[in-house]
């Protein structure tokens, strides 16, 4: 028994929300592994649903990973230890802590590098065959649960991972005091990559979406800008030149927290020669991306004339720089 009350067997039996076949879910019985010396039991109390959790109840699949057994679902989550393990220091029972859903080696090259997050022995949470958190309990590694702050909820604690992406977006991307942002998508991962960009700082963001009520979110957390577009990819050039107006500036760097063709095509026709694009979201498994915006593209002017061969003589980002006539 570890430390901290009862064990589990004790107690009420653990449920959990199993995905049992395409567009079922059913709430059923989950045992928890034995507790580890350096593992925690966590009565999880915020659990969110994300994009993948979606796609494996639409498709029992998300990109390669597939669904070929009953799986318990759920990633992001928060809740309450309830039993340490017996070399367990940091952690005690009541402590409210955020999860990290991904369990690495901790041992090979990437994870010594500190990119644990490409380790290939990666263990996420709900990812097949590892099964999730949308349970009464769960047991993790103690190392991986982050005690919360009294002023963060636990519903603000299960929201650490989704944030998690747009701060290391954020942090790939380079965004600072000098940099203007777009945002593709207001959902929840392109808002809090806008939130993350804020405080990066980022002196003016602009985030576009289909929907008002996405939008009227993002303003009121505080974008800059927003600007409602459309799903056909015929719009692009005029929505282009709406978002360029809107930004007051250059879009120095653009996220894509939606992946869609249309979107990435957006993104690389908005952003400044020499700019960055990063894509976020994942909406398709496979996209066509226009090269051609991609390019360094100039027009004829005195101004972009000199620009564009000071641009072509410095290397750097731009592969070839492209007159429009």
């Amino acid at each position: 028994m570890g430390k901290g009350g009862n064990s589990h067997e004790e107690e009420e039996e653990n449920m959990a929300a199993w995905l049992v076949g395409l567009n079922t879910l059913k709430i059923q019985p989950f045992k928890l592994p034995p507790l580890g010396p350096h593992d925690v039991r966590v009565r999880m109390k915020a659990v969110g649903i994300c994009g993948s959790d979606v796609h494996y109840l639409k498709t029992l699949r998300c990109a390669d990973f597939v669904v070929k057994e009953p799986m318990v679902i759920g990633h992001e989550c928060a809740g309450i230890i309830e039993e340490v393990g017996s070399e367990v220091k940091n952690l005690v029972p009541g402590d409210r802590v955020a999860l990290e859903p991904g369990i690495s080696c901790w041992r090979c090259d990437l994870c010594k590098d500190g990119r644990y997050n490409l380790c290939p022995e990666m263990k996420f949470f709900a990812t097949p065959p590892v099964h999730g958190s949308l349970a009464h309990q769960v047991v993790h590694p103690a190392d991986l649960c982050f005690k919360l702050p009294d002023n963060v909820s636990l519903e603000e604690g299960a929201m650490c991972e989704p944030l998690s992406v747009g701060v290391h977006a954020c942090r790939r991307a380079k965004v600072g005091p000098e940099t203007n942002v777009l945002v593709m998508g207001a959902g929840p991962i392109g808002l809090v990559t806008m939130l993350a960009a804020r405080a990066f700082g980022a002196p003016r963001i602009v985030i576009v979406d289909v929907d008002d009520n996405r939008l009227s979110v993002a303003k009121n957390l505080g974008a800059d800008g927003i600007i409602k577009v459309s799903t056909n990819i015929q719009d692009v050039p005029e929505e282009v030149e709406r978002i360029c107006k809107e930004m007051e500036a250059r879009v120095d760097v653009c996220f894509d927290c939606a992946g869609f063709n249309k979107t990435m095509t957006t993104a690389l026709s908005a952003t400044r020669a020499g700019g960055k694009v990063c894509l976020v979201g994942m909406g398709h498994n496979e996209m066509t991306v226009p090269l051609t915006p991609a390019a360094a593209r100039f027009g004829f002017s005195q101004k972009e004339v000199e620009e564009a061969f000071e641009t072509s003589a410095g290397g750097g980002s731009a592969i070839k720089v492209m007159f429009n006539l």
